[in-house]
This record gives C-alpha cells, structure tokens and sequence, in this order.
C-alpha cells in the first residue's frame, strides 16, 4: 500500500476509531463518486462471483436516509476502484 491510501478512511470503521485507516494484509477497493466517495471498502476474501457483484453498502447518508443503501459496481478496465451506480430503500 503507498503512504496515500494509508490515510485513507475505510468503509465501516467506527467514526471514534483513533485509527480508521487500512490495515495491513487487507485488500481494499476505492468507492468513486455518490455519498461514500473517496472510502475504502475492504474486499478481503473476496471470491470472484462476489468481486464481480453489486456492492450493496448500508449508510445513513444516501438518498434514502437511515436505512438505504448505497450501490458500488467494481470497474473492469480498473479493478482497484468501484463506481457509484446509485441509491435504494
């Protein structure tokens, strides 16, 4: 991992983690565009069947509110960053 995803902030991590960063011998994807743009989601373990659905993300901060969802689709020309598809209840 280089020093600028370090201090990246990962998808999930407890707002009051002193260190909610990556950590190490983790694999991480970046979320590009909608509410959880510039997060890291940890996609470690992952099978291929899985890295090549929809991520389906709970967060309060979509167009849904408390109980939405947020849509990441991994990008194919650049595995390494997951696009925002959209919203849903």
């Amino acid at each position: 991992m280089d020093d600028r995803m370090l201090r990246r902030r990962v998808y999930g991590a407890d707002h009051d983690d002193p260190d909610p960063g990556p950590r190490p011998g983790h694999v991480y994807g970046e979320l590009v565009g909608g509410p959880l743009d510039g997060l890291l989601l940890d996609i470690t373990g992952w099978s291929p069947p899985q890295l090549a659905e929809e991520a389906r993300l709970p967060t309060e901060i979509g167009r849904y509110g408390a109980g939405g969802r947020t849509h990441y689709r991994r990008r194919t020309a650049d595995p390494d960053r997951w696009d925002w598809s959209g919203d849903s209840p």
